[in-house]
C-alpha cells in the first residue's frame, strides 16, 4: 500500500480578494473571466452570474476605458462573487476602478510607467485594502529579456516575473499573488515551479492561448494537475468558452 500520497501544499501568505481568502493554506479557489465588451453592461453581467452559478470563486473583467470603469461599477452592484479588474497600462484606470469597488487590480507594474505612477496605485490599493495580481505572460515577455534568452523560457519569465515583484517590495506593498503564464504546457509548469521557490506569496495557476473547450481544457487540465500534485497554486483560472453549435460552457483556457 503507498502512504506517500499526501500532497504537501507550499506555503504562502494569505491574501483576501473581497470575501475569498486565497493562499495561506485556504482552499484552492477558481477564477475566470468575462469575454464580452465590458462597456456592454447586461452582456457582462450575464456572463458574470453565469460563472457564478457554475462555481467561480472570482471573476476577472476588463477594463480598458473609462466607460468600462463606468460599467464595472454598475455590474459590481450587481454580484455578489469579487470583481478583478483587469489593467495593462493606464495608471488612471486603476485609481478609478479601485475607487468604484474593486476586489482585486491585475496588473503589471513594470508596464504601468514611472515610479510615481506605481507609488499611485499600490496606495491606491493600500487604502481600499485589495491586492493587486502580477500577470506575466510568454505573449508579452520585455524586449530586453527576449533579447537576453532569445526567446521565451522559464527563466525568462521568473526573471520577469522578479522584476516586477521588486517594484512592488521596494514599495513595502506585498499583498499581491502572481500569474506567469506560457500556452507550452512544459514552459508554464517549470516557470511555476522555479518562483514558487522566490516567493512566499500565493501562486494564480493558468495556462494562456490553450484553445479551444476540449483541447484547452486537456492541456489546462495536465498542466495545473501536475502543480497542484507538487503541492504549487494557491487559485487557478478555468475560462468561458463555447464549440460551435453548443451553448456556453465552462472550461479551461
Amino acid at each position: 500500500m503507498n502512504t506517500n500520497n499526501k500532497i504537501t501544499r507550499r506555503k504562502s501568505s494569505l491574501i483576501k480578494v473581497g470575501n475569498v481568502s486565497v493562499g495561506g493554506g485556504s482552499p484552492i479557489s477558481v477564477q475566470s473571466m468575462t469575454n464580452t465588451n465590458t462597456e456592454d453592461v447586461k452582456a457582462t453581467l450575464d456572463q458574470v452570474k453565469e460563472l457564478q452559478n457554475a462555481g467561480a470563486d472570482i471573476v476577472r473583467i476588463s477594463t480598458p476605458t473609462e466607460e468600462s470603469v463606468d460599467a464595472f461599477a454598475q455590474i459590481k452592484k450587481m454580484v455578489n462573487v469579487p470583481l478583478v479588474a483587469d489593467i495593462h497600462f493606464d495608471y488612471k484606470i486603476a485609481l478609478k476602478v479601485a475607487e468604484k469597488g474593486a476586489d482585486c487590480l491585475r496588473i503589471n507594474p513594470g508596464n504601468i510607467g514611472s515610479k510615481q505612477k506605481v507609488m499611485e496605485v499600490v496606495n491606491c490599493a493600500e487604502i481600499h485594502g485589495i491586492p493587486i495580481r502580477i500577470g506575466v505572460n510568454a505573449g508579452s515577455l520585455e524586449k530586453k529579456l527576449q533579447k537576453k534568452y532569445g526567446e521565451p523560457c522559464p527563466e525568462a519569465l521568473v526573471e520577469s516575473a522578479l522584476a516586477n515583484v521588486e517594484i512592488l517590495q521596494k514599495l513595502n506593498f506585498n499583498n499581491f499573488k502572481l500569474s506567469i503564464k506560457a500556452s507550452d504546457v512544459f514552459m508554464m509548469t517549470e516557470s511555476y515551479r522555479l518562483i514558487a521557490k522566490e516567493i512566499s506569496q500565493p501562486l494564480h495557476l493558468g495556462l494562456t492561448e490553450a484553445g479551444g473547450l476540449r483541447s484547452g481544457t486537456v492541456k489546462s487540465s495536465i498542466a495545473i494537475g501536475q502543480l497542484l500534485k507538487e503541492g504549487i497554486g494557491d487559485t487557478i483560472r478555468v475560462s468561458l468558452a463555447s464549440d460551435p453549435g453548443d451553448e456556453i460552457k465552462v472550461g479551461f483556457d
